[in-house]
């Protein structure tokens, strides 16, 4: 757990009005809690499985996936609003059904190939099942906004002949839709679930395994360490922190309510207000989804809709994702000089070097998913081997925690390290890595101590498995509109709106794109809505010269903007209860925070060398190294000209001209005229000289 700073106050229990963010903690009341507790450690044990040896069809994973979904959806949350054991009975009687349904995959599995196209009565009847219980269960879970979007697209396939040209479809019988919705690989078992069975559900039991070994509190003893005694110390470590979080959560709301506890507190102490203490960290962790390695859940689907490797997303991503956090560094460092924030004492904060050389071997299982994504392993195997390797550390700390001989210690561990190279000798295989955790698994339970590691290892089973349900059932109830779209066409005229405007103008047709990315967003998950905002708009992105993967990325970082983004703004309701204070002030210090997230896409799309993508314009003068040092500088001074306009401090309080400068030098960047670059730089140039000459004569600049 995190340690909680001098002064501040008891960790704040976050509540919503509904389970989108996740449950609350343990699993309900009496012997219902242990049941779902052990359906969880089932769940998680039939995906490690999966992951491991992969045995079984594609279609029956998806299909168990679903019906575990269904199950833990109905079962949990009986559990926690039911009023009675009728209640909580009754949840679990309806969650079964819907994992029967899932199972009918298994089941008949030989049977529905056999009469594809030709349902039974009975196959008619579990896929409508099967639908009910998922529009059903995503809204208990998450509110009505995602089934009423998606309710209407099913009203759209069985009605949309009645409407005049273009918008309507040659018809569709009941049969038709069911059979194309419930079962095949277009509708609710089509991509987005693939991934949630495969790479999301892995990757959140990496991170959830991660968290327990302690890389939270060795990423917040580092952000301390290197940042806490700079100018406005505490909100820098926010940032960073939230930064390396992400690399492993890939969460937003959940790095809010997990590094906020620790870190709103801290800078609401030391002299942010609270509404922009609270910004911070939401701008700081929805950043989680876009920072690679792991990053979210949309970046598998991604990597999945796309058809390239996993490695391409993550290094399309790195330049922008660094920068995005580079703009909230600036921006809370230029709030700090314009209020005149100090930073933390060297009692207050721990040293840097010392939690690294403590828990230096934390860092292993990240560092070794990044070099197998990048060696071209899939990230179902990196994941599998990361999460084993996670597993070996968590155990061997139990076993040696006993040994007091430093030498024995290590001993031990060069003896586990030769013992898995020799195993390993003909190739990294999962059996011989899996026989080494098991082995450890046997020793750890006849050491002192060993079996409260296990159960922690258990209980890491359990909550991911908890975890994991909010982006499954969301994974799987977009299946309508992918199932929709591709039967009947129609995201075909969205796009060839999208064409027309970008004959006119490319500007005009990337805002739509935002638009749309923004508003699906602001009720319902980042997930679906960039699966919309992809299916309808990026396909006529990538035709009017955009790189593809640049035009899913762009929709991508617009469906995050919204979780900032008033009215909804999520994750600055996540973190306004922890900072005391109004979630829409939250949500508006957000967007100030990240404004420069605002227009990182559009940076990428007309500079693709910023996502180290073909097509720069500026690769035939400079090379393709050049053109992404060339757009990379472009960016960074942009985002400086952004910060300062938004703050309005450099090295004193910018007046409106100045501020008005600056924007028009950011705008000059950013645009693709004649002298545009020209003219931005040396605007650029000119403002950071007038502010360098206006500055208070006595002031002394922490870096």
């Amino acid at each position: 757990m995190l340690e909680k700073a001098e002064g501040a106050e008891a960790p704040i229990k976050v509540e919503f009005d509904n389970f989108e963010h996740g449950f609350p903690e343990g699993f309900g009341p009496g012997w219902w809690g242990h049941l779902a507790y052990w359906i969880g450690i089932a769940f998680a044990c039939f995906q490690l499985y999966v992951a491991a040896f992969n045995y079984l069809p594609s279609q029956v994973v998806r299909g168990v996936h679903v019906g575990f979904l269904i199950l833990l959806t109905f079962g949990l949350i009986a559990n926690f609003t039911a009023k009675s054991d009728l209640g909580r009975a009754l949840g679990w009687l309806i969650g079964g059904a819907g994992f029967l349904c899932g199972l009918y995959q298994w089941i008949f599995y030989a049977d529905l190939i056999a009469r594809d196209g030709d349902p039974t009565r009975l196959d008619l009847a579990v896929g409508t099942l099967l639908a009910v219980l998922i529009f059903e269960g995503t809204r208990r879970l998450m509110g009505a906004a995602l089934p009423l979007m998606c309710g209407a697209c099913l009203v759209y396939w069985f009605f949309g002949q009645y409407l005049p040209s273009p918008l309507n479809h040659r018809g569709y019988d009941f049969d038709q839709i069911v059979t194309h919705l419930s079962f095949g690989t277009e509708g609710f078992y089509g991509v987005p679930i693939y991934v949630s069975a495969t790479y999301i559900f892995l990757f959140i039991l990496f991170g959830s395994f991660l968290e327990r070994a302690g890389m939270i509190q060795l990423f917040t003893d580092v952000s301390l360490g290197l940042f806490g005694r700079t100018r406005g110390g505490p909100a820098k470590v926010a940032v960073f922190a939230s930064g390396m979080m992400g690399t492993i959560s890939g969460s937003g709301v959940a790095n809010v309510v997990t590094v906020g506890q620790f870190t709103i507190p801290l800078m609401i102490k030391f002299g942010y207000r609270r509404a922009f203490a609270a910004g911070v960290e939401a701008t700081a962790s929805m950043g989680g989804q876009i920072m690679p390695p792991v990053m979210g859940a949309v970046a598998f689907i991604m990597a999945e809709t796309l058809g390239v490797a996993y490695s391409e997303i993550v290094k399309a991503a790195a330049i922008p994702a660094v920068l995005y956090f580079a703009s909230a560094f600036w921006m809370v460092h230029l709030e700090a000089g314009k209020y005149g924030l100090v930073g933390m004492k060297r009692s207050e904060i721990p040293s840097a070097w010392k939690a690294l050389v403590t828990r230096w071997y934390l860092v292993l299982p990240l560092a070794a998913l990044v070099y197998m994504l990048f060696e071209g392993f899939t990230p179902l195997y990196a994941g599998s081997m990361g999460l084993a390797l996670t597993v070996t550390l968590i155990l061997g700390a139990a076993i040696t925690a006993g040994v007091s001989a430093t030498t024995i210690r290590y001993i031990f561990w060069i003896g586990l390290a030769l013992v898995v190279a020799a195993l390993s000798r003909d190739g990294l295989q999962i059996v011989p890595v899996a026989s080494v955790v098991v082995g450890l698994i046997v020793i750890t339970a006849f050491v002192r101590g060993g079996l409260a590691a296990l159960r922690a290892c258990r209980d890491s089973l359990a909550e991911s498995a908890k975890s994991a349900i909010t982006v499954g059932m969301a994974c799987a109830i977009v299946g309508v509109i992918i199932g929709m779209m591709s039967q009947t066409g129609v995201g075909t005229i969205f796009g060839s709106w999208v064409i027309g405007l970008g004959e006119k103008s490319l500007f005009l047709a990337l805002i739509m794109t935002m638009l749309l990315s923004i508003l699906l967003g602001t009720g319902i998950p980042t997930i679906p809505t960039y699966i919309i905002t992809a299916a309808l708009a990026a396909p006529a992105l990538a035709k009017l010269g955009v790189p593809l993967i640049a035009s899913h990325m762009f929709a991508f970082y617009y469906g995050i903007m919204a979780d900032l983004s008033p009215p909804v703004a999520l994750a600055a309701l996540a973190a306004a209860p922890i900072a005391k204070e109004n979630p829409d002030k939250i949500g508006w210090e957000a967007m100030r925070i990240a404004l420069a997230g605002y227009v990182i896409p559009f940076i990428f799309v007309y500079s693709p060398a910023l996502m180290l993508q073909a097509g720069d314009p500026m690769v035939a003068q400079l090379g393709f190294y050049g053109a992404v040092a060339l757009a990379t500088f472009k960016a960074l001074v942009a985002i400086g000209l952004f910060g300062m306009v938004a703050i309005g401090f450099l090295f004193t309080r910018l007046t409106l001209v100045e501020r008005a400068v600056a924007l028009g030098a950011a705008l000059c960047l950013l645009g693709d005229f004649q002298f545009s670059d020209t003219a931005g730089f040396v605007l650029s140039a000119g403002l950071v000289l007038w502010q360098w000459r206006q500055r208070p004569p006595a002031t002394v600049e922490a870096v």
